[in-house]
């Protein structure tokens, strides 16, 4: 069946979702799993000995490329081993990858693709993104701003969108379908990883010298570190639907559990969540919106949504509510936008109305109708309609960006 994907490239997680077009109706997007844990996969590309990418595995850091989509547009290349790559040129091949997954499962290629992207991209970052997917084989993918992505299933009216990720927040309000009013990019706003970080020093406090006394030069301390840091951030998810939560400590006199309620962890986060809530009110002054969606993985923090004024959506998964917008979006490119349903205009009179009744024996004849008095003149005035507005952005005539080498190749 036609279908149309909606690819996000996150900061930590990459998320894909299509809207099929067939069937009577408009069909809700559907998430699409990509291998990885909670159905996307790790926005990671792993160089490998003979010049190919793995994507979303863990490897050792000089061979392997991680939040790159954030620095298309900059000229510094990203250095894997001894080859060098643009940064656009490993979205692109990330891309690529996840629309080969997708055919695969759906036994056809898409209909349209359609990229979110950072609301930070400007013309220059869209533009060698729109070269270096064509010089992958995918000529024909829009890009569209992460705000419109996610505001693109929610109201008519002016959309306010907080997404807040692992290492990102940024703040917009839309007005539907394709207008990004007005945005801002909260750079210094704490976000997820940050949170995790809290809560990993909260672990050390409470341990006190238990924990002072490991040796920072010992392989074993260090191992003991990136495992208590992925526990950290595992009670962090615990806590979004669960009142307290255990951090388990693997040192080497056995494994000492600590507690951390709900409470504790809100009042640790706190600050920073109405930072990122002040991000937003100071956007939604330009323009008030109707309703706020919270996206990100960090939106499944209950204090988050909590913060913001209005009314407030957060999906089941909020890290997967854009790939699911650009959908939903590069859906009503091709059908056009869903049609408002009608609204009933008529008016039921009861026929058992007396006074809707002639009286009988006076019925008046047309002769002796008088005339009707004329119709006062009616002055038309031509509405001034806006143009279409499209968030498709060809590139045309620019130069080809050559594709990364493997190993061994410096450019």
């Amino acid at each position: 069946m036609p279908y149309v994907l909606g690819v996000d490239v996150g900061s930590t997680r990459t998320t894909a979702a299509v809207c099929r077009l067939g069937g009577a109706g408009r069909a809700e997007p559907e998430p699409v799993g990509l291998g990885g844990p909670g159905g996307g996969v790790a926005t990671s590309l792993l160089l490998t000995a003979d010049g190919a990418f793995a994507v979303g595995e863990p490897g050792d850091p000089r061979w392997t490329a991680t939040g790159f989509h954030r620095r298309v547009g900059d000229a510094v290349p990203v250095v894997l081993g001894t080859a060098r790559f643009t940064a656009e040129e490993l979205t692109a091949l990330l891309v690529l990858w996840v629309v080969g997954r997708v055919a695969e499962r759906e036994g056809e290629a898409a209909e349209r693709v359609v990229l979110a992207h950072p609301p930070s991209w400007g013309p220059h970052a869209r533009a060698l993104a729109h070269r270096a997917l064509n010089d992958v084989g995918l000529p024909d993918v829009t890009l569209l701003a992460k705000p419109l992505a996610a505001a693109a299933a929610f109201g008519r009216g002016p959309v306010g969108v907080l997404g807040l990720g692992a290492h990102t927040c940024h703040a917009a309000v839309v007005r539907p379908p394709f207008d990004l009013v007005a945005w801002a990019d909260g750079v210094d706003v704490a976000a997820g990883a940050d949170y995790d970080d809290l809560v990993f020093e909260h672990v050390r406090a409470a341990l006190g010298r238990d924990f002072a006394a490991l040796d920072p030069d010992d392989p074993r301390t260090r191992g003991l570190h990136a495992r208590l840091r992925r526990d950290c951030e595992a009670a962090k998810r615990v806590l979004s639907h669960a009142f307290e939560a255990v951090v388990p400590v693997h040192l080497p006199t056995g494994v000492v559990e600590v507690p951390l309620t709900r409470a504790e962890f809100e009042g640790l986060i706190r600050p920073h969540v109405e930072e990122a809530a002040a991000v937003f009110e100071r956007v939604a002054r330009v323009l008030t919106p109707e309703v706020t969606v919270v996206v990100g993985g960090t939106a499944r923090v209950p204090l988050v949504p909590a913060a913001l004024p209005g009314r407030v959506v957060r999906e089941a998964a909020p890290e997967t509510t854009v790939a699911r917008g650009a959908a939903v979006a590069g859906r009503d490119l091709l059908l056009g936008p869903d049609e408002p349903e009608p609204v009933e205009t008529s008016v039921l009179v009861r026929d058992d109305d007396p006074l809707l009744r002639f009286p009988v024996g006076s019925t008046t004849t047309a002769e002796d109708a008088p005339e009707p008095p004329p119709r006062p003149p009616v002055d038309i005035t031509p509405l001034d309609l806006p143009g279409r507005r499209s968030v498709r952005h060809v590139v045309r005539g620019l130069a080809s960006v050559g594709r990364g080498r493997g190993r061994g190749d410096g450019r």
